[in-house]
């Protein structure tokens, strides 16, 4: 078969036809690799050739040279930079003739195999003359197909190089006067216009300095401005593309735009008829309100310290605002009777924008919708109803709750009545806004007023369809995060009844029958198990009886559906199976939590059920990290009464921490080691020799994510302070494997690796602090003394920082006092009388009330040790 019947073959509609084309091509690129781009390059270039033939042969020569993964684009890149120079010069001569073809896409597909090619090349510092070779070609008046391919191709080699700037910033100019010239009003081309502007949206990125120089910049503007006033529809998108991301990326620059030009184009496009136009200008504005709201809140941190913010907000919106709000709310009567809820349209982007522009202009926004809102709540047309509702729900995150009170007292019974209204959608929509109240506004909620009819309205609502049942789900799990018994309040509060005790039973009952129905799909069955397990963990001690039936509810469909494994046919059961077991699992993690250990009658029930779980399922690393974090649950609630599940769980434990490429799983991993041990104390002390192997062996790894090394760091503190001096056989290995961490000292221009050097530093400072608990008071501590005083750096390092946070002066201000409180003698008193300690135990910097007691503790201990 030849090449161009097997690339036809690849587009069959066979299914069997086409798998074994996509075979054969595969292999042949994995036998011969040079060969098979020369016939890919070949058939692209070859005019004789059918159109679909050539774009199939292109597509097959970018994805042999572009991919997502970055682990396999990196293979791709190496293997194409070892071609011999003549293979390489021959693909690229045949991809650039290619973009001349007028037949088809074959001109745009070649741009995309160009563009993959420069990708791989121009960081190597290779193929530097390919911009130059493009922007010859944009200047060829007398092909229209090549001047659109070229600029597709200048597009996507930006686009391609997004994060490294650099590389194409020494030619911003010419790609700016190329792609410019193209998208002038003056361009006779629309197809060349809309290729201009699409490779200006990927340019945007390169051409700061440009954008520096107002003479470029007021040209950049205004032929983007025209643009958006083009004759053709995908050219006036493309225009309002740009400018929504000239606004994200040069804010700073657009006072005299906005008000020569911006204002006025973006409201008209907004009110376009053309949807793809008005989802454009509603973005620019959406834009705005978030750039503003960042602004606000850098400029009240800003003020906090006493400093000037970097960049001043120019309050565009809060100018706009009686512009942009009458054309706000009449897109929110465009609805769409018939949309899929997915699917993005005019009207959910307008409440959006509403809910962004609440943010940026807070108080100022609720004066301007009431009028709004008061007209249409009770209108005849569901249209004008659900507009207005979707308009009152839209307001509440951003103005003061002082301003905001009033009106929620007053709406809340018409929305309560509204649940029963007979359009779905008006009923969809009141569900949101009630969760949001629920969610933002619960002071405006008065008990004994109106938690009855609210509740009864959300429970009834549960029974309706699917996306209202999900809405009710959500605002009933607001109801109990926000009303309900939170942990560490006073125990007084736990033994007094809450205001939903009444409702308890009835609501968990409710929401534990819309989970069993047959209709119940994924994305609500799982709000109403999130909710469910809100009720379980705010739960007071007058509803314990609820949480216990609830437990015994669940482990019993868990027994059910552990029994139906056999019976599974196909991703979609498997997928469907999976999720159901995650919500149950998260269930029983809060009952645990919340029973503590009354939980211990049902514990063989759960470590068997959990074991069970374990094996079903295999290598799904999702269920098993939710199985596992049942069992951390577990060894918490019981501590030593754990003991007896241990064997029958670590076989299950040590694969996971094996598993060195899924980070999720090592991490909760590496955390139940550090609840195993601390659940079991010094009984740790049989398992204590295969943890520490296995958690010295995963920090030699190349593989495993840097952040779970962190975790492993703070481990070894939870099993030194567990099984205390009996950690000696381990001391030494790991006291050098801390100071060897805590060394790295990060380039300040990387801020990645400044974020990490900082948790990595807590890391290290738990782990010593847990070793340091395990040896004090033991006849064992001197073991510590010449490990001291590079603990006591790392202290200096991480106190002398700048960018410290607030948990690592709490840190190490901590370790200092635990090292004075285990040598009080004046073993270590020549460290501890070091300048730079009084001076930080004499912290003047604004730090919470629970690390000022940390630092006092600290003073008191360290004037003790040095007596």
């Amino acid at each position: 078969m030849n090449a161009s019947e097997l690339l036809a073959n690849t587009l069959s509609p066979d299914a069997h036809t086409r798998e074994d084309a996509t075979q054969k091509l595969e292999s042949a690129s994995r036998e011969n690799f040079p060969a098979y781009v020369l016939m890919l390059a070949s058939e692209l270039v070859n005019e004789a050739s059918p159109p679909h033939v050539r774009n199939a042969a292109g597509l097959a020569l970018k994805n042999s040279l572009s991919a997502r993964e970055i682990a396999r684009q990196t293979e791709y890149a190496n293997r194409w930079l070892a071609l011999d120079e003549g293979t390489k010069n021959k693909v690229k001569q045949d991809a650039l003739m290619a973009l001349a073809s007028p037949a088809g896409k074959v001109g745009t597909v070649a741009a995309q195999v160009v563009s993959a090619i420069a990708a791989v090349e121009l960081p190597q510092g290779q193929w530097m003359d390919v911009i130059s070779i493009l922007l010859g070609f944009v200047s060829d008046q007398s092909n229209t197909s090549l001047r659109v391919a070229t600029l597709q191709a200048i597009g996507f080699t930006c686009e391609a190089l997004q994060n490294k700037p650099e590389i194409l910033s020494m030619r911003s100019n010419e790609i700016l006067t190329a792609v410019i010239h193209g998208a002038r009003k003056e361009e006779s081309s629309q197809e060349v216009q809309l290729a201009a502007i699409q490779a200006l949206l990927n340019s945007l990125e390169f051409v700061r300095d440009n954008f520096e120089r107002e003479g470029e910049r007021n040209y950049i503007m205004q032929v983007v401005c025209e643009a958006t006033q083009n004759p053709s529809v995908p050219v006036q998108v493309g225009a309002f593309e740009c400018l929504v991301k000239i606004m994200s990326l040069y804010y700073d620059k657009m006072n005299y735009y906005m008000e020569r030009a911006l204002f006025g184009l973006t409201v008209m496009g907004m009110k376009h008829s053309e949807p793809e136009i008005a989802l454009q200008a509603i973005e620019f504005w959406s834009t705005v309100c978030e750039l503003e709201t960042e602004l606000a809140w850098e400029a009240s941190e800003a003020n906090e310290y006493g400093e000037v913010p970097e960049n001043e907000s120019k309050f565009f919106a809060k100018i706009a605002m009686p512009e942009i709000v009458p054309v706000l709310l009449d897109l929110l009567t465009h609805q769409d009777e018939d949309a899929d809820e997915d699917e993005w349209d005019v009207s959910k982007a307008a409440a959006t924008c509403l809910g962004l522009l609440a943010q940026a202009v807070q108080d100022t926004i609720v004066a301007a919708v009431i009028p709004f809102i008061e007209a249409n709540i009770r209108a005849t047309d569901w249209h004008l109803r659900e507009a207005a509702v979707m308009t009152f729900g839209s307001i509440l995150d951003g103005p003061d709750p002082n301003v905001l009170t009033p009106l929620v007292n007053q709406a809340l019974p018409i929305l309560i009545d509204m649940m029963a209204d007979e359009n779905i959608h008006v009923k969809d929509t009141v569900a949101w806004t009630l969760g949001r109240i629920c969610d933002l506004l619960i002071s405006t909620i008065q008990p004994d007023v109106h938690l009855h009819p609210l509740i009864s309205a959300l429970v009834a609502g549960l029974q309706d369809n699917p996306r209202i049942a999900a809405n009710c789900c959500w605002a009933l799990m607001n109801l109990a995060d926000q009303l309900g018994y939170v942990e560490g309040d006073d125990a007084e509060t736990f033994n007094q009844p809450g205001p939903l005790s009444p409702y308890y039973e009835g609501v968990v009952q409710a929401l534990l029958r819309l989970t069993e129905t047959a209709t119940s799909e994924g994305q609500h069955r799982t709000a109403a198990y999130e909710a469910i397990t809100s009720f379980v963990t705010h739960a007071t001690l007058d509803t314990i009886p609820v949480v216990q039936n609830t437990a015994v509810t669940i482990l019993m469909r868990m027994e059910q559906l552990l029994s139906m494994q056999n019976q599974i046919v196909g991703a979609d059961d498997r997928n469907n199976w999976n999720d159901l077991m995650s919500n149950f699992c998260a269930v029983i993690t809060s009952v645990i939590r919340k029973l503590n250990d009354g939980i211990q009658p049902l514990a063989d029930r759960i470590m068997t059920l959990i074991l069970q779980l374990i094996n079903a399922a295999g290598k799904t690393s999702t269920l098993l990290e939710d199985a596992f974090l049942v069992v951390g649950a577990l060894s918490a609630a019981l501590e030593q009464r754990f003991a007896p599940y241990i064997n029958a769980f670590l076989p299950h434990l040590y694969p996971a921490l094996k598993a060195h490429e899924d980070t999720q799983l090592c991490t909760v991993a590496v955390g139940i080691i550090g609840d195993i041990s601390r659940a079991l104390g010094d009984q740790t002390a049989q398992f204590s020799g295969a943890f520490m192997n296995v958690l010295l062996e995963n920090l030699q790894s190349d593989v495993l994510n840097r952040n779970v090394k962190i975790s492993i760091l703070s481990c070894f503190g939870d099993i030194a302070m567990a099984i205390g001096p009996a950690f000696e056989p381990y001391l030494a290995a790991t006291m050098s494997v801390l100071r060897q961490a805590g060394a790295v000292q990060p380039n300040p221009l990387d801020i990645d690796l400044v974020e990490y050097v900082s948790l990595l530093r807590d890391g290290i400072l738990e782990a010593y602090t847990g070793i340091v608990a395990g040896f004090k008071n033991t006849p064992k501590v001197e073991l510590l003394l010449p490990h001291v005083p590079s603990m006591l750096e790392l202290c200096q390092r991480c106190l002398a920082d700048s960018e410290r946070t607030e948990n690592t002066i709490k840190l190490a201000v901590g370790l200092i006092g635990d090292l004075a409180d285990a040598f009080p003698n004046g073993q270590i008193k020549q460290y501890l009388l070091a300048e730079w300690i009084a001076s930080e135990l004499r912290m003047k910097s604004r730090v919470s009330p629970e690390t000022k007691k940390t630092v006092r503790w600290a003073r008191e201990m360290v004037k003790r040790a040095t007596a």
